[in-house]
């Protein structure tokens, strides 16, 4: 099971004054279970492309596989599309309308077609696996904090049992720490359910720490597409966008041009002060 994008493009007002060509022959495979971090800079495409994945867009040119059938055929049902791929846009909070929090997780089920006893579990699941405390259930979400709206949002995506969940920025207006519990969250999502979880970020260090597999965008097109180590190897290239990697990575590479013996490929703290210490203790024996 996986998302196929064969030669998509996308234009915006076609024939006008206005024609934008937001994507340009987009080729891309996303497998089931990956952890997948989309970059770009305003612009670059990267909204553009993930409304495109549960057929909000429809695109210009190419065809879009989901489970190997192609979603643009016709007769392609697309509610179901939109129940298998979760999208949470940035600032998914707007999208909270219920007088209670355990009401508006239970929206999704509800228009799924579910029982009033199968949604209210589904939704209790849901905001289990979020880590909502169950004392704000019967909360209005309107007086809930900025993460904890957050994770309501998310958690009325997850109440309707998808197979890809597609964050758009989740962490955009939060502080640090709600940022981290956020993202956090996700992540042990992502291990404790196997499903595809697709992140976009403007954050060189969330990508950097949570994600397995990085795809820039740029002007439309995919600009480079591997590992968090493989895509930060081109960092002068990603300067060259308006891009940037992650201080750690400059970190390295100064050290390395300066003669120690470290990875330039740690992206993490954590794995830059392994490499550090690795290469002290090394310098400390041979000394000795």
């Amino acid at each position: 099971m996986s998302i196929k994008l064969e030669n998509i493009s996308y234009v915006y007002s076609p024939g006008t004054a206005y024609e934008h060509h937001a994507l340009k022959d987009v080729s891309l495979e996303i497998p089931q279970g990956q952890f997948v971090g989309i970059i770009g800079h305003t612009g670059s495409g990267k909204s553009t492309l993930i409304q495109h994945l549960n057929g909000l867009m429809k695109a210009t040119s190419g065809k879009l596989l989901y489970e190997g059938q192609n979603i643009y055929e016709d007769g392609y049902d697309m509610k179901k599309l939109r129940t298998q791929v979760g999208l949470v846009f940035q600032y998914p909070e707007y999208q909270l309308f219920e007088v209670d929090v355990l009401s508006d997780v239970c929206f999704g089920p509800k228009n799924q077609g579910l029982s009033k006893e199968e949604c209210e579990k589904q939704a209790r699941e849901a905001l289990e696996l979020v880590g909502f405390p169950e004392k704000y259930y019967k909360q209005s979400p309107f007086e809930l904090s900025g993460g904890q709206k957050r994770r309501v949002a998310i958690a009325g995506i997850l109440a309707m049992h998808p197979k890809v969940l597609v964050l758009d920025e989740p962490t955009a207006g939060l502080d640090p720490k709600g940022r981290d519990e956020i993202l956090d969250q996700v992540k042990l999502l992502h291990e404790k359910t196997g499903m595809t979880v697709i992140l976009v970020s403007h954050s060189m260090e969330d990508v950097a720490k949570y994600v397995e597999r990085l795809i820039v965008m740029n002007d439309g097109e995919k600009m480079l597409d591997g590992t968090p180590e493989e895509v930060f190897r081109h960092y002068k290239e990603l300067e060259a966008v308006g891009l940037a990697a992650p201080q750690v990575t400059y970190v390295m590479h100064d050290l390395k041009e300066k003669g120690f013996d470290v990875s330039a490929d740690a992206t993490t703290v954590e794995e830059a002060a392994d490499e550090i210490y690795n290469f002290l203790k090394k310098r400390q024996e041979v000394q000795s």
